[in-house]
């Protein structure tokens, strides 16, 4: 099919409803496994996992979608967009069910990434979908019901996976797509036409090669950094070196692409290229901060999953609350004053974190999060609308490719480099406490402060459990403070770059489709 047909409404609407269920899915997926990271570090409800691993197997989810993210449009317009949609669905709910029944860290981080493929398959396609199957006035209408899905996703993500881990194993949060897919993919058999592109765009397997090689590379050579005593080694600078020299030639590879699936000189253009610089930094901190925050609340405050879970709400609900608030000020106002001043906000929330103690009330850390999802929110949405609407018609997929790429390698190395931090500084900091500790115990009190109060319990030894929650506090406060500064990073290159007034048409009105693309 290379046209769009004109489908029944109701047909239509049930089309929504199918895309808004993977929609969800996917948020689901993003938003539960932070919930969980607390039980997975636990050696007796979880697999022990280390925080290495921990940060493997939320990236590896991350490095897939990023790397694949902008091949599998293409995919799509050659194959048809229901064919790579359902191929996704599959690939998702088989490496769920891998996931729910890992018995160790590897399989996990393996799952995880085999995840991210099937992630990366249905969002273009979905999306793809979406813009076949409405036209004129009923696809912004459509767009707008879609994009709800999203805050439902960021809201009721940690708060199911809270429930499931106060009544069932861990494995429950990944084992709940399976069911989730299968209708989805029924939904899909029944009701989507296979939607393609008349012209398809041409594979770039070189391009998805180097950038998932660069990526992979980078991030082993950073995590690896937060594991050894002594960055010198070869296991930690030269996995770095190799990273970035792989990402070079990608982009080398892509300059001289008739038909990139990443055009780098699309940041060359002030605007788009500083907004997804500072994109790509708020991601960063967002990721970070996120792993901060996991540990935090079930661990050195001893909340329940369920309880954590419920504390996290007000994030999204900022988030929801923040994207329209930042529509309506943007057209009386413009983007760069509404968004500089959102992202600095977002900064120094971040940097509250540096002030959040064993002992902090809960009011203020919900005032905390409200607040920063509310920043947040009024910068990811509009900056991403705008950027793509100030493209030309025939550039907004590759802009909406190289937006996105961008977001979630900021999330990669945001997940690789805050781990990190969090790790280096704990370890100093509960090094002083083991001094007079068994060889087992302080080997194993090292790794993180999960392992401690685990040792600290089997040997009866309170004062470690306690030096453990210090010394993971200490290096939540150091980490929150270079998360903040990025943040803050990315504050000014949107002074910079983005223009002083806005333009007489509205950018986020008019970038919808591209927007939602951009996802």
């Amino acid at each position: 099919m290379t046209t769009p047909a004109t489908l029944p409404k109701f047909r239509q609407r049930l089309i929504l409803a199918v895309l808004m269920l993977c929609s969800l899915l996917i948020w689901l997926d993003n938003t539960v496994l932070s919930t969980t990271l607390e039980t997975l570090a636990d050696p007796v409800r979880g697999l022990g996992a280390d925080p290495g691993e921990l940060q493997w197997a939320t990236g590896s989810y991350t490095l897939a979608f990023a790397t694949l993210m902008f091949t599998a449009g293409a995919l799509g317009d050659r194959f048809g967009h229901r064919t790579v949609f359902s191929s996704g669905l599959a690939v998702f709910a088989g490496s769920s069910l891998w996931a729910a029944y890992a018995s160790d860290s590897g399989q996990l981080i393996a799952a995880r990434a085999v995840m991210g493929v099937g992630s990366a398959l249905i969002t273009p396609a979905m999306l793809a979908i979406l813009m076949w199957t409405f036209t004129g006035p009923a696809r912004a209408a459509a767009i707008g019901v879609f994009s709800t899905s999203a805050g439902v996703g960021m809201a009721a993500g940690p708060v199911l996976a809270g429930f499931l881990l106060d009544h069932f194993r861990w494995g429950s949060v990944f084992l709940i797509n399976v069911p989730v897919s299968v209708l989805a993919y029924a939904g899909l058999a029944v009701l989507v036409p296979n939607f393609r592109s008349p012209t398809p765009r041409p594979l770039d397997p070189a391009g998805m090669v180097l950038s998932a090689g660069g990526l992979v590379a980078l991030s082993y050579g950073l995590i690896r950094a937060g594991q050894v005593t002594a960055w010198s080694r070869a296991d930690v600078w030269a996995p770095i070196v190799l990273g970035l020299v792989l990402l070079a030639v990608f982009v080398l590879v892509e300059l001289r692409a008739k038909v990139p699936g990443f055009d780098p000189r699309l940041l060359a253009r002030r605007a788009f290229g500083g907004g997804n610089v500072a994109l790509g930094l708020l991601l960063f901190a967002v990721a970070a901060i996120t792993f901060y925050n996991a540990f935090y609340l079930q661990g050195a405050l001893g909340f329940s999953p369920m309880k954590a879970g419920l504390a996290n709400v007000p994030t999204a609900l900022g988030a929801l609350a923040g994207a329209p608030l930042a529509t309506r000020l943007v057209r009386r106002l413009s983007l760069r004053l509404v968004t500089v001043p959102a992202l600095t906000m977002a900064a120094l929330t971040m940097a509250g974190y540096g002030f959040l103690g064993l002992h902090t009330p809960l009011v203020w850390i919900e005032i905390l999060l409200l607040v920063q999802g509310l920043s947040i929110g009024m910068v990811i949405g509009p900056v991403t609308a705008a950027l793509i609407g100030d493209l030309p018609l025939d550039q907004a997929g590759a802009g909406s490719a190289v937006t996105n790429t961008v977001r979630q390698t900021g999330s990669v190395l945001g997940i690789a480099v805050g781990g990190t931090i969090m790790s280096v500084v704990y370890r100093r900091a509960i090094e002083p406490s083991l001094a007079d500790a068994p060889g087992p115990v302080r080997d194993q009190a090292r790794v993180s402060a999960e392992q401690a109060r685990h040792v600290a319990t089997a040997v009866d030894r309170p004062t470690l459990a306690r030096a453990a929650d210090d010394a993971f506090i200490h290096a939540m406060h150091v980490g929150a403070g270079w998360i903040a500064v990025a943040t803050l990073l990315g504050a000014a290159v949107l002074m910079a770059t983005l223009p002083a007034t806005g333009k007489k048409k509205d950018p986020i009105e008019s970038a919808t489709p591209a927007s939602v693309r951009a996802g």
